[in-house]
């Protein structure tokens, strides 16, 4: 009786063998590895807040892993270009690709048909958020959101905001401002932060949303007003602006809006791989030099393991998806 039930187990064994052999594969690293440059696509073109925060990632993860971390510039679409190229290249633990809110969170609700599936990018860890700001013309006569929110909503229709284009986080955060406060204000899209800022210091628009490190110098100078953060605490770059959720006389305690970045590879990375990236990503965020830099630049350092990037890039998916179809944005 004993015989028959070992055999039974040793078969039940041999018969789990196959299945699990393609596990342990993955869960293991290509042998040496790593022992030559990583390559990281970055779905921005080179200069701006995204690029900046992508350059700091790898150098952290270079000088945790001992090898170079190459990034690419790859620019279009809202980072929708990007991320085709990151979905199709090779699983083999040297291709990496650096996460946006737009490239995770925004493209698949914005954008009816793209070009990869989004589950084809897995998650690493979850790199930094910053908030975004509202901000005015030193020579606007709004000086809180409170202020600026009566006035929209005695003249609907009648103020404009700027971003940085239909669809980026910035418009969004200004749409989700607009749904929740119940008003109606005009989006006027331009190429980019600095042509955003450019428009909201001469005042050919009422207000703007700009990331953070493209508007707090301009703030700090005075030629720009902050109203509010759209991040749910206060920002130390800024400690005197309030936050949106602030702002009373309007439904506004919940409003949190942020643009955030992370680490990914293409499905099919052997897990063992992922494991060290993951390690790897949250000794650069622990490092004090790292942490400083990105506070500088209103960033907030985040990390954890890649289970809570998965839930957070699931969870924003519905937030923005809701967002847009409200604000009826369209593209591609």
């Amino acid at each position: 009786m004993a015989a028959t039930q070992a055999r039974r187990t040793l078969l039940a064994s041999a018969l789990l063998l196959p299945a699990l052999v393609p596990a342990l594969a993955r869960a293991q690293t290509p042998p040496g590895w790593p022992n030559r440059p990583f390559r990281m696509i970055v779905p921005v073109p080179p200069g701006g807040t995204t690029d900046i925060l992508a350059r700091m990632m790898a150098e952290g993860l270079a000088q945790n892993l001992g090898q170079p971390v190459v990034a690419e510039n790859r620019g279009g679409a809202g980072g929708a270009v990007g991320a085709e190229l990151a979905a199709r290249m090779a699983p083999d633990g040297y291709n990496l690709f650096f996460a946006t809110i737009g490239s995770a969170a925004i493209n698949p609700q914005l954008m009816p048909r793209l070009n990869y599936r989004p589950e084809d990018l897995v998650p690493v860890s979850l790199f930094a958020d910053l908030p975004n700001i509202v901000s005015v013309s030193k020579r606007s006569p709004f000086t809180t959101l409170a202020q600026m929110l009566t006035h929209a909503r005695a003249n609907p229709g009648k103020l404009s905001f700027a971003s940085s284009g239909i669809g980026s986080s910035l418009h969004l955060s200004g749409e989700m401002l607009k749904a929740m406060a119940g008003v109606d204000m005009l989006h006027v899209p331009f190429r980019g932060g600095s042509d955003t800022a450019n428009e909201i210091i001469a005042g050919r628009v009422d207000f703007g949303v700009n990331n953070l490190p493209s508007a707090v110098e301009l703030i700090r100078a005075g030629e720009m007003r902050g109203l509010a953060v759209t991040s749910a605490t206060r920002t130390p770059a800024l400690p005197d602006v309030p936050t949106v959720a602030e702002t009373q006389g309007f439904p506004l305690a919940t409003y949190e809006a942020t643009a955030w970045f992370g680490l990914q590879v293409p499905r099919g990375t052997p897990e063992g791989v992922i494991t060290r990236l993951n390690a790897a990503l949250n000794a650069t965020l622990a490092e004090p030099a790292v942490r400083q830099r990105l506070t500088m630049l209103g960033a907030v350092p985040q990390g954890g393991p890649p289970e809570a990037f998965a839930r957070y890039i699931a969870a924003e998916n519905i937030k923005w998806r809701d967002v847009i179809r409200a604000s009826g944005a369209t593209a591609g």
